[in-house]
């Protein structure tokens, strides 16, 4: 493991200049409506902007020496203004709020039909068993009175609304930002209610998501201003471009994997700048700037993917410290002193930071265990031997999801992440800074001859190609894609209809999907993702005037693992 302790303290005369650290958190969802009925399928866009997009910016806030990077994936983006949007339209003009779960929480009635009624109840247990429910009483006990009504169906003529606006409230109080909690008495006074709420309880914590959603890009924003924080961003839809733009790329870290009866993702470059291209110019209208960096979907990269980014302007990106193990285990490589540089490949301007594997994933996966003093202690002790043994002009990258870890920690994180900010923005040796400034700053970068692609999970692809029901989710968008370019030649679309098939295209296009299929992956996630494929794929022939294929009315994946945090994150470094 990166910066394994060694049980030494660090000398004073060899910690004369600060080690450079950088923690760049990733906050992305992908787009989960239905963009031709502009209904969202699954909620985890709100919820996790009330929960983790608030508590993020909230720990930066409290904390102004301390700095971090963050980044946005735009289609992000473009579903928060939209959430926003509808709950002030709801508001104002009453309009309908197309996120059923959401719409639910203000209703003044209940389904009569029962299987939409356990099906409300079930949405509803869609947390953390321990921290977010069990944390409860209250909620606790509706909880198991719902385990019970799902293995006693005809118990479920006797429930009444007010134990599914009891369930809808609780749900949306147990995904509250820990910031939020602690803040606003309003919240408060809802948690300590307990039970019985009412239609003004419930359109009461509707106002509050809204403020939240309303709010949240702009306190990013703030902070830029301050100088506290680096913005940077996705390509648009969050697609892994490497695979794009050639799919054997796979074979350079899984050199036996199965690969998609699609020799090639047609017009594969060309749908790489389109995502580039819209994603910068849907941050630019969010942000009013262009970012310096780019993290490349899920960390990954190819040489022809660095290439691009460097002609793109982009000044940094950044990818898995496996994708640099293996490129360094290559003869064309001279081997640093230490991994804790940028690098630069030959014949690309843009310089690439990797993550150190060691200490991302003892945050998302080991740290949530212990108790929040004793984890930022292990850690900054790491990174005090990293700044003690390693030579100076060393930067160490800590790049992880914005928001999945967090739901396992006590508190959503709160006291650990407290204690991260505080005590590093005041250590003597650990300087917090951003990818930008390290480049401002003259932090030099070792050279790269080859590059093996990858990506930060496990230094490969593995977890969107190369098992049957990836590879025949790559020959589904194949068939779509060649359907395109036929109907796009033939010039008998509108523009109106060509702009709505390319963003239907670029969602079809997402990593997301891929990341879910795969029978390692828990049963609901998969039946919930590749649904959504198959009807985002079938929207897009519609689009094109087609008929989608028969195969898109049949699941092609199912799921029955039991994954680490829910499969929702995944390490560094295989096991």
């Amino acid at each position: 493991m990166s910066g394994k302790a060694s049980g030494k303290s660090p000398d004073n005369a060899i910690l004369n200049s600060k080690l450079k650290l950088v923690l760049c958190w990733h906050m992305h969802q992908p787009e989960y409506r239905d963009l031709h009925t502009g209904e969202f399928k699954l909620p985890w866009t709100y919820l996790h902007v009330i929960k983790d997009y608030v508590d993020m910016v909230a720990h930066l806030e409290a904390v102004p020496k301390a700095k971090a990077v963050v980044n946005f994936a735009p289609i992000l983006l473009e579903q928060i203004e939209e959430y926003a949007k509808q709950v002030d339209g709801y508001f104002h003009d009453r309009t309908p709020i197309t996120d059923p779960l959401l719409a639910a929480l203000v209703d003044t009635a209940v389904p009569e039909d029962p299987e939409t009624v356990l099906k409300l109840i079930k949405n509803c247990l869609r947390a953390n068993r321990v921290r977010q429910i069990n944390r409860y009483p209250e909620f606790k006990k509706l909880a198991e009175i719902a385990d019970w009504l799902d293995q006693h169906y005809d118990a479920l003529a006797y429930i009444n609304a007010q134990f599914v606006h009891d369930m809808l409230a609780w749900y949306h109080l147990a995904w509250m930002g820990e910031t939020v909690k602690l803040t606003d008495s309003r919240v408060q006074h809802l948690i300590e209610k307990g039970s019985g709420y009412t239609l003004h309880d419930r359109l009461e914590l509707l106002e509050i998501i809204g403020d939240l959603l309303a709010n949240v890009v702009c306190r990013y924003s703030v902070l830029v201003k301050r100088g506290q924080i680096e913005l940077s961003v996705t390509p648009y839809a969050h697609p892994i471009m490497p695979l794009l733009l050639d799919l054997k790329t796979t074979h350079e870290a899984m050199p036996d994997a199965p690969l998609p009866e699609l020799l090639r993702y047609p017009g594969g470059g060309e749908r790489v700048l389109w995502q580039l291209e819209k994603g910068v110019q849907t941050f630019k209208r969010f942000f009013g700037f262009k970012p310096k960096g780019c993290w490349p979907s899920e960390g990954s990269i190819s040489e022809h993917t660095l290439r691009i980014l460097s002609d793109f302007g982009f000044d940094w990106t950044a990818s898995g410290g496996s994708v640099l193990h293996n490129s360094l285990s290559l003869p064309e490589n001279d081997k640093p002193l230490t991994i804790h540089h940028p690098f630069k490949l030959d014949k690309a301007e843009v310089a690439c930071f990797f993550r150190d594997d060691g200490l991302s994933d003892l945050i998302g996966f080991e740290y949530s265990k212990w108790h929040a003093d004793d984890a930022v202690g292990d850690l900054i002790h790491h990174l005090e031997n990293i700044a003690a043994d390693e030579p100076d002009g060393k930067v160490v990258s800590i790049i992880m999801d914005g928001e999945n870890a967090w739901e396992h920690f006590p508190e959503n994180g709160y006291h650990f992440l407290s204690s991260l900010y505080q005590r590093l923005s005041e250590h003597p040796v650990i300087e917090l800074t951003t990818f930008s400034e390290c480049l401002q700053e003259k932090t030099a970068a070792k050279p790269l001859s080859k590059l093996v692609a990858g990506s930060w999970v496990y230094g490969s692809f593995s977890t969107w190609i190369g098992d049957v029901d990836k590879n025949r989710g790559w020959d589904m968008l194949g068939d779509v894609k060649s359907e395109f370019d036929k109907v796009i030649s033939e010039r008998c679309l509108t523009d109106q209809q060509i702009r709505e098939a390319e963003y239907q295209l670029a969602v079809c296009e997402g990593s997301d999907w891929f990341w879910w299929f795969g029978d390692y992956n828990p049963g609901e996630a998969v039946s919930n993702f590749e649904k959504q494929y198959r009807l985002n794929l079938a929207n897009l022939y519609r689009l094109l005037g087609k008929q989608p294929p028969a195969y898109l009315a049949l699941s092609f994946t199912q799921g029955a693992g039991a994954p680490a945090m829910g499969g929702t994150m995944r390490p560094g470094i295989e096991l």
